[in-house]
Formats: structure tokens, sequence, C-alpha cells
């Protein structure tokens, strides 16, 4: 049989086997041990951008209680935000840096890591890029303007946030890249606008990524994270009125049931902790240990299936070739 009817071969029967065996997985992986046990991460140094709330703000003080050097980075400063951060560590007794990183800004994210990595005296060992945008309404109605503005704070950001860290990483031959992407960068919603469009370039860039660091060392995992109340509705929310207002009437009208439901607070009532709880244990990990994929939510997980399918597929393909040890190292962790 050739490989591409191999790949072809793989029945309905493997899907729903695949997701069975990968929620078996994660039953005893990283996320349940994290939340099981206190990880120690000492001597960490931890780099996460979009601090001013969320996944990021609560992470660096998850991390920085277990031990890690976190370097906590966020834009516009001064801000509330970043006045709020340094007195939690104070009070705590935690080693917190704020950095101003704009990943919009390729100067100023060279500026912050470089200063990271100043301070810390070498490479960073784990990088978290966090901060992203989301907007709601269909995808005719998301303005080239907006477009742009998502690609480039999801998926751009992330590239210059790696590619001011990673010389020093390939430097010492470790460290690890922690891209959040979202159950929505396999599966959609419609009226999500293109938030899964930049989700799902994150999960390749990341993929891609994941495969061409193994010679040096450094793992790259995606955290997927389900539905958290976190700032990211209210500011898409914001995001969305502003391009509701200025869009064509005509073709608001073409969508008038997923316009009026546009503003969006799918949050629910699950705790965010969950996310920096299961990074902190894919962190505290054997190096070339740490699964590609990492998702996170004490509900339904609809991405698992195509997580696995997607492995079984890249090994099916690629795993004869000169990249197959790759392939094969990154896909087959568990």
């Amino acid at each position: 049989m050739t490989d591409s009817a191999r790949a072809s071969s793989l029945s309905r029967r493997q899907l729903l086997a695949a997701s069975a065996a990968t929620g078996a997985a994660l039953a005893t992986g990283p996320a349940t041990a994290a939340a099981a046990g206190q990880p120690d991460l000492t001597g960490k140094a931890v780099l996460i951008t979009g601090c001013s709330s969320g996944f990021g703000n609560l992470g660096a003080i998850f991390y920085a209680e277990r031990g890690a050097k976190v370097f906590a980075t966020m834009r516009n400063l001064p801000r509330p935000e970043a006045a709020a951060l340094p007195q939690t560590a104070a009070d705590r007794n935690l080693d917190i840096t704020i950095l101003d990183l704009d990943v919009l800004s390729e100067d100023s994210v060279n500026k912050a890591v470089a200063e990271a990595e100043r301070l810390n005296g070498g490479g960073l060992d784990v990088v978290i890029n966090n901060a992203g945008i989301g907007t709601g309404a269909p995808v005719e109605l998301q303005d080239l303007a907006m477009m742009q503005r998502l690609l480039d704070t999801n998926v751009m950001g992330y590239q210059r946030v790696a590619r001011a860290a990673l010389p020093k990483m390939r430097e010492r031959k470790s460290g690890l890249i922690v891209n959040i992407s979202s159950q929505l960068g396999r599966v959609m919603v419609p009226g999500m606008g293109l938030y899964s469009s930049t989700k799902f370039a994150v999960e390749s860039m990341s993929e891609q990524m994941a495969y061409e660091l193994v010679p040096h060392g450094i793992d790259v995992t995606i955290v997927q994270p389900g539905g958290y109340p976190t700032k990211i509705w209210e500011n898409g929310n914001r995001y969305t009125m502003e391009m509701l207002e200025q869009a064509d009437e005509e073709r608001k009208a073409a969508y008038q049931a997923l316009v009026d439901g546009a503003l969006r607070n799918s949050g629910g009532s699950t705790d965010p902790v969950d996310v920096p709880r299961a990074i902190a244990g894919l962190i505290a990990m054997a190096p070339g240990k740490r699964p590609l994929r990492l998702p996170v939510h004490p509900g339904a997980k609809p991405q698992l299936a195509i997580n696995k399918l997607s492995a079984q597929t890249q090994v099916v393909m690629l795993g004869n070739s000169p990249f197959g040890p790759w392939v094969k190292d990154v896909n087959e962790r568990t």
C-alpha cells in the first residue's frame, strides 16, 4: 500500500479510537500531574507575553510561586496592571520582572527578549506566547483592517517572539516554546470571525517549528484551551463593536442572526488557572518528552480525535522521508 493510500485508509473507527486513546493519555498526562502536585520550577527563566490579564497574568504568579524567574511582559507601559503584578510579587516574595513588550513591534519584542536574557544571564528556558485577540461576526464582515490586526497579533506576534528567543536557546541546545492556541484552532464555530483562522495558523506554524527544532534540543508545545472566563471576551466584544459600527448595512442584514449574536461571553464558570497549572506541569517534564499538543479544559475536548489523526497522518506521510526521525520524535510523545 502506498503512503497516500495508507493515509486515506484511516477509517472512522480509527478516528473514534484515536479520540479514546488521546483522552486516556491526557488522563495521566502533564495537565493531571500538575493539578495533583506542585511542580518545582526553581531555576527556570520564563518569559510570557500578554500578562496584563487572563492566562498570562495568572501564569506569571503561578510559575513564580513554584520558583520560576518570571519575565511578565505587556504593552503600553506604564499601566495599572503593570503596577499590580510587582505588588503581588513583593507581597509574596516572588521573582517577577515586568517588561514592556508589544508583539506588534519587532523592535519592541527584540528589546524585551534581549533585556530578559541580560537579566537572566543567558538564554531563556521557556517562552510562552500568550498575547492574543479575537472578534465575532461572520467572515464577510471582517474588514481587512481587522483581519490584519488579528493576524499581526495572533500569528506574526508569536513568530516575532520565537525568532527573538530562539538563537540563545539554540546556543544552549535547550528550551521550550509554548504557543497558546485554542480548541478553535482545530474546530470552528460560525460567527467567530477570523479567530479560528489565526489559531489554525498557530497550530501549523508551531508543529513545523517543533519538527525543525528537534536537532537543537528545543521543545514546542501547542496548548489548546477550551472556553475560560478571561478578558479576551470583553476585549473581543469591543473590537467586534468597532467593526460592526463601520460595516456595510447590506452585509449586516445578510447575516442578521449572526450579527445579533456577535457579542459573546463564552468563558463559562471554569477556572482559568487550569491553563497555567497545565503549563507548569509541562515545564517540569523532561526535555524531549513533552507532547506536541496539550488540550486543557474540564469539559469536552472536540479536537482530540483530530489531534490524534493528524499525528498518524504526519507519520504516514513523512515517516520514511529524511524528516522521518523528527516527525516520529514529536508525534510519538505521550
